[in-house]
């Protein structure tokens, strides 16, 4: 059965990494879904989220609003600035961070994952030590 699913609807119990707020759209608990699971995630301004992977699963992120920059690496080593239209894969295990360049608007993802298991491994930067 097709469901819809407003804002207001959106279920923001998924995992959280400091920096960014998430919040799901299409999951298990709101549609029923086995395998998709879709969302958002907000940048407040100028704000950087913590280092983080989402173990076994793939992520397709979509920038809906802002200038994102994304780290990824080992170090964080690599770098690229997003912005509204590009798409950006990251493969299971990746160490990543999102970074808000805007310091006065917020930046918009949307989410899409390969599993209804969400999971965020937060982990310490591995710029520092």
């Amino acid at each position: 059965m097709v469901k819809i699913i407003r804002p207001a609807e959106r279920d923001c119990g998924t995992a959280q990494t400091l920096g960014m707020r998430r919040e799901a759209g299409i999951s298990a608990a709101l549609t029923g879904s086995e395998g998709l699971w879709m969302g958002t995630a907000v940048n407040a301004p100028g704000a950087a989220s913590a280092a983080h992977h989402h173990g076994h699963n793939e992520s397709g992120i979509y920038i809906l609003r802002g200038r994102v920059r994304f780290r990824w690496g080992e170090k964080l080593e690599h770098v690229v600035d997003t912005e509204p239209g590009d798409f950006v894969f990251v493969p299971p295990y990746e160490i990543h961070m999102e970074e808000n360049l805007d310091p006065a608007g917020e930046a918009e993802l949307l989410l899409a994952r390969n599993s209804q298991e969400q999971i965020v491994v937060n982990v310490p930067d591995p710029r520092e030590g």
